[in-house]
């Protein structure tokens, strides 16, 4: 190991250190920005999910007051 450091070699190590920080931070934020997409598509199968949910469950809630009506009507 070298013991003399001399400004040009600590100015490429400055250099160097800067371009392993601008890669990292490149890769962050293509990964930011995958990750976002597929939050994205997540979000968009719970919200279809929630429509679904939420028209099954009025279809039932129709169908048990057709029949609870319809059991009242014939006892009258």
């Amino acid at each position: 190991m070298r013991e003399a450091w001399t400004d040009g070699r600590l100015d490429d190590l400055n250099h160097r250190v800067d371009e392993g920080f601008n890669r990292v931070d490149t890769d962050l934020r293509e990964l930011r920005s995958e990750m976002n997409a597929r939050f994205d598509a997540m979000d968009a199968r719970f919200d279809a999910m929630h429509r679904m949910l939420i028209q099954v469950g009025g279809g039932m809630l129709a169908a048990l007051s057709a029949a609870l009506i319809a059991l009242l009507a014939s006892h009258l």
